[in-house]
């Protein structure tokens, strides 16, 4: 089980709690023990965390207006978020040099189109400077992940220190983003290289990326890399396929370098800066607006207030259901998306719910188009009779139009559960919202 959906269900424990004492509070401790053991944490930094726990929670007075059980669940919050790196990744939107770093597969190119494209979407121009010129075909896939992003990349020269200083001659954007060499090992010739070409660009940020699987092997990388060649922070990539993702963001965290971006998929959008409060408020259910938001600029994507609000009421019409859904489809695949959303990110959805294929939106786009206004304004009255008309105009079967309507009453049901996103809000837990930052909702 991935590392998210552990901690959320240790969250869910404390919420269904009937009395906070100290049986409830070290089987809770112990539950969060095993999570972060399989997240490939360290052993000693997990006991460490353990007895801070116990120690705060056990005989605490909670703050005013909040019980000891809700003060517990934001007791264990505020830990995590600090367990997991307390400084957030402030990264600058301004004309700047990014140096990425690492080794051999840890995901520095696709990296740098990523955060060639973070920075693009929030309107600072950028460029790729291909200098891994020890990997064949290197700077032939950067070229392509530029192409994909819509950035240019600069390859002219056959050392990296030539690529560089063409690149620093002739570039005219605002960020230039350096791809370099990787090995099996930080050895003396790649440490050698890095330098020598840290000496040329003399960049503003010096990024390790390290992939998410390598679990608390990152504090080392860290440590060794920091020591030999200087950083400035991390880049946590694949963090979506990994149950060690949190083995990784805690050992950066006390490596003494700050997490600057995390990858959390394939796609150019998936990579964000990195706020461990908006992190773990996603992973406990509590959802991450502003993240969402961010995502929907990334995709540009303008929302429409009305729309979006009938869609988490469950109020939409069977157009709005399409028009929203494939504008969420753009933004990464739709189970990440609802993570975002307050209320849904907790609720137990059921599974394949959220895995609909770009093939099969197509498909239900041509059997929405086959329907009467009325039939898409109130499609409750699309029968037997109705259903073979509508797949005969749209040339799909009949067994396409009756998966389309199970799955648009499902999200509806789903949505209505949400009470419009605020569902969290009530219940024991309602108090805690404005500590998650969501009191504004």
């Amino acid at each position: 089980m991935d590392f998210g959906k552990s901690l959320k269900q240790t969250f869910r424990k404390i919420a269904g709690l009937s009395v906070v004492d100290r049986k409830a509070v070290e089987t809770i401790v112990k539950d969060l023990q095993r999570v972060l053991l399989q997240a490939d944490v360290d052993v000693e930094m997990v006991a460490e965390l353990s007895e801070k726990i116990k120690k705060k929670i056990l005989g605490a007075k909670p703050p005013a207006g909040l019980t000891l059980k809700e003060y517990f669940v934001k007791m264990l919050y505020d830990e995590m978020v600090g367990f997991l790196g307390a400084r957030k990744g402030e990264v600058a939107l301004k004309p700047q040099k990014v140096m990425l770093i690492g080794l051999f597969g840890s995901g520095k190119t696709t990296s740098a189109g990523k955060i060639g494209k973070w920075f693009k979407t929030r309107g600072v121009n950028p460029a790729l400077v291909a200098c891994d010129t020890h990997r064949a075909a290197a700077q032939a896939q950067l070229k392509q992940v530029g192409r994909k992003v819509g950035v240019n990349v600069y390859v002219k020269g056959r050392k990296p220190e030539d690529i560089a200083k063409n690149a620093l001659r002739d570039a005219k954007e605002e960020v230039l983003i350096f791809d370099s060499a990787g090995r099996d090992a930080l050895d003396k010739e790649l440490a050698r290289e890095l330098k020598n070409l840290g000496k040329v660009i003399k960049p503003d940020e010096v990024l390790l990326v390290i992939p998410a699987d390598i679990g608390q092997t990152a504090r080392k990388q860290a440590e060794e890399f920091n020591k030999l060649v200087g950083i400035t922070g991390i880049v946590v990539t694949k963090l979506d396929g990994t149950a060690r993702g949190g083995g990784a963001l805690a050992a950066a965290s006390v490596s003494g370098a700050t997490v600057k971006f995390i990858g959390t998929g394939e796609k150019p959008e998936d990579m964000e800066s990195y706020d461990p409060k908006r992190f773990v408020s996603r992973m406990i259910g509590y959802g991450d607006l502003q993240g969402l938001l961010e995502k929907a600029k990334s995709a540009g994507i303008e929302p429409d207030e009305d729309k979006a609000k009938r869609l988490l009421e469950g109020k939409f019409t069977m157009v709005d259901f399409q028009e929203q859904i494939g504008s969420m489809q753009k933004m990464g695949s739709l189970s990440k998306v609802m993570d975002m959303i307050p209320g849904v990110s907790g609720m137990k959805i059921p599974k394949g719910l959220l895995d609909v294929q770009e093939d099969k939106m197509k498909k239900w786009k041509y059997i929405i188009d086959s329907m009467t206004p009325k039939e898409r304004e109130t499609p409750e009255i699309i029968k037997a009779g109705r259903v073979k008309r509508i797949a005969r105009g749209s040339g799909t079967s009949e067994s396409a139009v009756r998966e389309l309507l199970k799955y648009y009453k499902q999200m509806q049901k789903v949505m209505k559960l949400t009470k419009g996103g605020k569902g969290f809000r009530r219940g024991p837990l309602a108090k805690l919202a404005k500590h998650f930052g969501l009191s504004g909702i």
